[in-house]
């Protein structure tokens, strides 16, 4: 069973950007629930994962072209996670270096959005993985390794997202 904790609630840049976020989650969960009630389910799958894909590239290339030192993961968090998004996602960051950002999310709003939804655990996990193609190419446009490990749409307590240096 997902349990999608928030302990942030009263902070107004929060509040503001978890609501744009849940408003983009709706639509990609609704655009794929009556893909899927359609039977077109796969099909909507392919097409949602390039738009998301290419979002992450589109995304990632502007971050390395912002980014003080784009080779460095350091660097690169610093340029991408504003104060407001590490507290809007409830980041705990857990190596923060050049070589390594390893980072768990405890609450995402995104699958807040499709719980809120009503949306079952197993389309929750489905639309998070999705969703991860943004992630996983902005890491590739950085140049990046990506690593997602436990995700709270799986129902574990946290999301671990790690970016790294290729070797």
């Amino acid at each position: 069973m997902i349990d999608n904790k928030i302990t942030i609630k009263d902070d107004e840049k929060v509040n503001i950007q978890r609501g744009a976020i849940n408003h983009r989650a709706t639509w990609t969960g609704l655009t794929y629930k009556y893909a899927a009630e359609a039977g077109k389910a796969a099909e909507a799958e392919e097409f949602i994962r390039k738009a998301i894909a290419e979002t992450g590239r589109v995304q990632g290339t502007d971050l390395k072209n912002r980014c003080p030192d784009p080779t460095s993961c350091s660097s690169f968090f610093d340029t991408m996670f504003t104060d407001t998004l590490v507290k809007s996602f409830e980041v705990d960051v857990k190596e923060n270096t050049d070589d390594v950002l390893d980072m768990e999310f405890h609450h995402c709003p995104l699958l807040k959005a499709w719980q809120d939804l009503g949306f079952d655990d197993a389309m929750c996990a489905k639309l998070c993985d999705i969703a991860m193609d943004g992630d996983r190419n902005i890491a590739k446009a950085m140049g990046f390794d990506f690593e997602l490990g436990d995700t709270i749409a799986d129902g574990c307590s946290t999301c671990q997202v790690k970016f790294m240096k290729k070797k």
